[in-house]
């Protein structure tokens, strides 16, 4: 019973993420459609508004709510994995993701409101904030106690400052056109 609760956590795990690096993708152009002349502004920003309500509602939250519901499952049959130092900080790493995924419910909120506080630069870095947490989290899970925190920490810190320097490399690319 274990891998199939095991299973369905993997694949809403996938969901959701797919939901949260989308999401964020839509915020992008919906933003950079504000600088659109009318009337192709409202017809662009009441498509991006219909995509992301679609999009939060009918993929991030339910597969996000699955993912929670499998993990603590998983951790009901074996509550011995509460004292073990990769799940506590893996869990931290969960909530930090669910904090994400919260923010950008406030966003989609913010511009259905005609509010958009975030340049299109700035939501390309918030994507990749997803994705840092979802490196942390599988390695956590796939590798447990089998790497050093130090290491785990410094590749980390490797990784998001190459990520964000690529996002740097192509906004100066893109501005060039």
């Amino acid at each position: 019973m274990y891998n199939y609760i095991l299973a369905i956590h993997i694949i809403f795990v996938v969901c959701w993420m797919a939901g949260l690096f989308y999401i964020v993708r839509l915020f992008i152009y919906h933003t950079e459609a504000q600088e659109k002349p009318e009337p192709d502004r409202k017809i662009l920003s009441d498509q991006f508004e219909i995509m992301e309500r679609r999009l939060w509602n009918v993929i991030a939250i339910p597969s996000m709510l699955l993912v929670l519901v499998a993990g603590i499952t998983m951790v009901v049959m074996v509550p011995a994995w509460l004292h073990q130092s990769w799940l506590q900080i893996k869990l931290c790493f969960v909530l930090g993701l669910i904090v994400y995924h919260f923010i950008c419910q406030n966003m989609i909120k913010q511009m259905r409101n005609g509010i958009f506080k975030w340049t299109s630069t700035q939501l390309r870095i918030w994507n990749e904030v997803a994705t840092i947490f979802l490196f942390a989290i599988v390695f956590l899970a796939v590798l447990k106690n089998g790497i050093s925190w130090i290491y785990g920490i410094i590749g980390l810190v490797i990784f998001t400052l190459i990520i964000m320097s690529a996002v740097k490399i192509y906004k100066y690319y893109r501005g060039k056109k």
